[in-house]
């Protein structure tokens, strides 16, 4: 989490270098992702930094009409789950990057709880799909 998205895209702008990114899934963003939808600025920023951008709420959140006893109530609940974080920040990495590698691996603790996601990106475009290959072998192994 400590990690911003502008450091993400200076590196990804170089054109020069490929990255091997541990991203906190488990222990960082999906622990921020309050159920409700209600979440403290200092999440909210925190995630917007991660992510470098706020698009992150409408695509980890849903909101629905429910009938109230006053009307209708707008209510807001998660509708993320490992999978979908995985969807979007590999959506990030492929605005700025070559290549991504499209199986991250999900690092877990011996509960089976996903801790952390390695990811790949490619920077240049030329040698980036066979980075992306060679990447891909190895985290499929």
């Amino acid at each position: 989490m400590q990690v911003d998205w502008t450091t993400v895209e200076a590196v990804a702008s170089t054109k020069a270098i490929d990255l091997w990114y541990l991203f906190p899934i488990g222990m960082g963003v999906n622990r921020l992702l309050q159920k409700n939808g209600h979440f403290s600025d200092g999440f909210s920023t925190r995630l917007d930094k991660v992510f470098g951008t706020h698009k992150w709420e409408s695509f980890f959140y849903r909101k629905n009409a429910l009938p109230g006893l006053y009307g209708e109530e707008t209510v807001i609940q998660k509708d993320a789950d490992f999978s979908r974080i995985i969807e979007f920040l590999l959506g990030r990495f492929r605005s700025v990057y070559a290549g991504v590698a499209d199986n991250p691996l999900i690092l877990r603790n011996s509960r089976n709880s996903p801790l952390f996601l390695l990811c790949f990106a490619s920077g240049n475009p030329r040698g980036s799909e066979t980075a992306v290959k060679i990447a891909q072998h190895i985290l499929k192994e």
